[in-house]
């Protein structure tokens, strides 16, 4: 989880700086602009470090891919498991395990 957020978080922070710079060079008086700014730089970031994170992965160029990952608040992508069972499993709280367990029995 923590891979995740730090993959999250770095972008927006570095997309916020490179909005808070280019606003000084110009007249943005309407806050609006300045979040979309935001936004779009946040998202460019984001897809140009995982672009060239998935194109170093592919050519196996290790030191890049690294570069890449930092640059995105860790090193390398968050991986998951999705391995047999993953989501065979009945979560508490669902809407079959609250029947169940409310006396309405299996409601397939």
């Amino acid at each position: 989880m923590f891979p995740s957020l730090m993959r999250t978080l770095v972008p927006v922070v570095v997309g916020l700086v490179l909005a808070l710079a280019a606003r000084i060079g110009l007249d943005l008086d309407d806050s609006i602009i300045t979040a979309y700014a935001t936004a779009g730089l946040t998202a460019g970031y984001y897809a140009g470090f995982r672009g060239l994170e998935v194109l170093a992965g592919r050519l196996a160029w290790r030191p890049l891919q690294l570069l890449a990952g930092v640059a995105l608040g860790w090193a390398r992508p968050p991986s998951y498991d999705t391995g047999p069972g993953v989501y065979d499993r009945e979560l508490p709280g669902t809407l079959d395990a609250l029947r169940r367990a409310s006396g309405h029995g299996d409601p397939r």
